[in-house]
């Protein structure tokens, strides 16, 4: 844990998840401001659009913060990679997509590389890549979800088992009880998307972040499986549209033409849940409020210090009997 945040130069061991075409400046900085590591997804934005997000989150602060790039997702990957350099951006997460072609040129211009797995054999081969952390991500996790299914208690202990990385879980975490147990399982820290969405700072409708807060245990469904293109959303007219739509027989085209960040944009953004969409992972259920992100962070820290120092004190009891 020690050592993630001294890489990284933050505060707190928690990351903020790419977040595709409605990641800004405004949430990113303020990740970064309240002691964890931000982070601008690139989703299929232009290299334009992404430039003057690193410039309004470079004005708003002067910490540490992290492009995410989802290689097979975005077209503009090269270009990206280039605008890394340019800005001297000190950290960036790859995802969705092979990074070993990547990490050399990384390297060579002094960025700490972070690859997000979803599996033993990914984080393997992750690690032989030259990656320097490892995000292992649950199925329980907002938006595009890996087709392997495997939950974050399971993955979390495997991974760090089997590879000498730090590795920072992902995917139902969003309160001090979560970074406690990601913590027990072996990870270094965790990265969070859907609980960032529901804070003060996040510039998202308020029919995202009051969806969020009303949402039960069960508010969540994956689409996608007929094709091969897993996303976790919340429930939502639009949805359920478009389950009741895969049900019936959707083509990969079909699919793609429904869940495009334009339609992500129009949920997120624009708050139309009637035709667009708004990702959410399980952690949904228990999120009941919209404090800062500064509040929330430190929050996290001291429930999660004190669900440990209390674990432990009771199994120092129950061995010592």
């Amino acid at each position: 844990m020690k050592y993630v945040c001294e890489m990284l130069q933050i505060d707190y061991p928690i990351i903020q998840g790419g977040m595709g075409n409605i990641s800004n400046a405004q949430l990113t900085s303020a990740v970064s401001e309240a002691g964890g590591l931000g982070t601008i997804g690139c989703g299929t934005m232009t290299p334009d659009e992404v430039e003057q997000i690193i410039l309004q989150t470079k004005k708003l602060t002067d910490k540490n913060f992290a492009i995410n790039i989802a290689i097979n997702v975005s077209p503009y990957t090269k270009e990206l990679i280039d605008l890394v350099i340019k800005y001297r951006i000190p950290i960036v997460s790859l995802s969705a997509g092979n990074p070993v072609p990547f990490i050399p040129t990384l390297h060579e211009n002094g960025v700490k590389v972070i690859v997000l797995v979803a599996s033993v054999k990914h984080a393997q081969k992750a690690e032989a890549a030259g990656a320097d952390i490892l995000v292992a991500e649950g199925f329980e996790a907002a938006g595009i979800n890996s087709s392997l299914e495997l939950t974050t208690f399971t993955l979390i202990p495997q991974i760090v088992k089997n590879v000498k990385l730090p590795v920072i879980a992902a995917g139902g975490i969003g309160d001090g009880k979560g970074l406690a147990a990601a913590l027990m399982l072996g990870a270094s820290g965790v990265q969070i998307g859907t609980r960032l969405i529901a804070t003060k700072e996040a510039p998202f409708h308020d029919n995202y972040k009051q969806s969020l807060v009303n949402a039960s245990d069960t508010e969540t469904i994956i689409v996608g499986r007929s094709v091969g293109m897993l996303r976790r959303m919340l429930k939502t007219p639009y949805s359920m549209k478009l389950e009741e739509n895969e049900r019936e027989g959707m083509t990969l085209v079909q699919y793609g033409e429904m869940t495009t960040e334009k339609k992500h944009v129009m949920g997120a953004i624009e708050g139309d849940l009637e035709n667009g969409f708004i990702n959410s992972g399980q952690i949904a259920g228990l999120i009941d409020g919209i404090p800062s992100v500064k509040d929330l962070f430190e929050t996290m820290m001291n429930d999660a210090n004190l669900q440990i120092s209390k674990t432990s004190r009771e199994l120092e009891v129950l061995m010592n009997k």
